[in-house]
């Protein structure tokens, strides 16, 4: 969800806390969560049971540090039989000792792992599947989204329980849009011809008319992201559908690039920004492609007069970037405490995703989303439509090295230290050397 710009922004200040999606972590330290009571057996009441005691991994900080903590102290104290202890890790360290955890067989019994990087896990055989335990724990997988339970399921078993799923939205300034006349009476953006042409025709008029902001912040520092974007609405992909080779050397990449670069080339985005989203936050750009765990911080914010609406479908389709956070049990763990383990699963993403959907996650449970309290938060209703439309990541174990290079490559393009030709052609080499050996 995993990843990175989210951590700076948790750092900022405290009317920051909940701008991140989940990858990023400010202490090392075992939060301090309840304790439930041991119980007595029998009339006497001398013989007492002792709670299964399991330890949780995660990089969640500030704001989503915060609800996580609601979510392990509600559970604790719901129940007598499982007691959770908390270990949060800082985000850039996480995964290399997660990493180290599985291959040593000593560390969590639960933790997190972003979706897209479940596959190398599974391969190696570090990950236990879920399917016979989630019987055990009475949860049924029939109770989170579909798309959900395909993005983590392997061979037809789910090696992890979904807690949510992160995505871009357009977020927009009512106020500069109203002074460049680009508001409708409803408050909604007057876009004109949705296509990219009529997107920067859109951004010019504010240009002409607000000239002191920036007409759309751009995440240069993470450029994959509003890259994937576009690329998807597009219609292209990373991997070709079997996986076996790179499907980004083509005219639809060439496309979305040209369009970035004539954004940057024309004033109407800021190449040096290197914190668009405080820059939006400030009141200083107009308008920017926004994580649904923003919500919270740009509406929360006084005097900022924000509007959201889905990303319009400037490249032909509604499909875009998404992520998703995800809870796994390593296989090391003993059957006693994956049992226990799963019983907090089912806990976090179906009680806990009550609280979880503050943070601006969309729900992995099913129950949640439907729920009066949920669609009562503010723009749910258009989350839950953005959600429908959502791409993950291609589930292969080259992932991350996938990632990487696609990452390297698009700064060198934006920043023209390469042509787009030549960045894509050298991109599609690297991977096929990923993928192929």
């Amino acid at each position: 969800m995993a990843r990175n710009k989210k951590t700076s922004i948790l750092l900022t200040a405290l009317a920051t806390v909940l701008i991140l999606a989940g990858c990023s972590g400010n202490s090392s330290k075992p939060a301090n969560t309840s304790q439930p009571s041991e119980t007595s057996s029998g009339s006497g009441g001398s013989a007492k049971t002792e709670p299964v005691e399991i330890t949780f991994w995660n990089l969640f900080g500030g704001g989503e540090g915060d609800f996580v903590d609601q979510i392990v102290n509600g559970f604790n104290e719901s129940q007598q039989e499982v007691a959770v202890k908390t270990l949060r890790l800082e985000s850039n360290e996480y995964y290399a000792k997660f990493g180290t955890a599985l291959a040593s067989g000593k560390g969590p019994d639960v933790a997190v792992s972003h979706a897209d990087r479940l596959a190398p896990f599974v391969k190696a055989g570090q990950l236990s599947p879920l399917d016979e335990l989630a019987a055990k724990a009475e949860f049924n997988f029939s109770e989170i989204t579909d798309a959900n339970v395909e993005s983590v399921s392997y061979e037809g078993k789910p090696y992890a329980v979904p807690l949510d799923t992160h995505f871009h939205m357009f977020y927009y300034n009512k106020d500069l849009l109203g002074q460049a006349g680009l508001l409708n009476e409803d408050g909604t953006p007057k876009f004109g011809d949705i296509s990219p042409e009529g997107f920067k025709q859109f951004l010019t008029e504010i240009q002409n008319k607000v000239p002191d902001v920036t007409p759309f912040g751009v995440n240069t520092p993470y450029f994959h992201e509003p890259f994937y974007n576009l690329y998807y609405q597009a219609g292209g992909s990373i991997l070709t559908e079997d996986l076996s080779k790179a499907d980004l050397n083509n005219e639809k990449a060439i496309s979305v690039l040209n369009f970035y670069l004539d954004l940057y080339d024309q004033g109407l985005s800021d190449i040096n920004d290197k914190t668009p989203w405080d820059t939006f936050h400030s009141g200083k750009s107009a308008t920017w492609f926004g994580g649904v765990w923003e919500a919270g911080w740009h509406l929360g914010e006084a005097g900022l007069n924000v509007g959201i609406t889905s990303i319009p479908p400037f490249f032909g389709s509604e499909s875009h970037w998404s992520g998703s956070h995800t809870l796994v049990i390593p296989d090391y763990v003993t059957d006693e405490k994956k049992v226990a383990a799963m019983k907090f699963m089912k806990y976090f993403t179906m009680e806990g995703g009550k609280i979880w959907a503050q943070a601006g996650h969309v729900p992995a449970g099913k129950a949640v989303t439907a729920s009066e309290e949920y669609l009562n938060l503010p723009y749910r209703e258009e989350f839950i439509q953005s959600q429908k439309t959502v791409k993950y990541a291609p589930k292969t174990d080259r992932y991350n090295a996938i990632d990487t290079v696609v990452k390297e490559t698009l700064q060198g393009i934006i920043f023209k230290t390469i042509s787009v030709e030549e960045g894509l052609s050298g991109m599609e080499k690297e991977i096929n050397e990923i993928v192929q050996n």
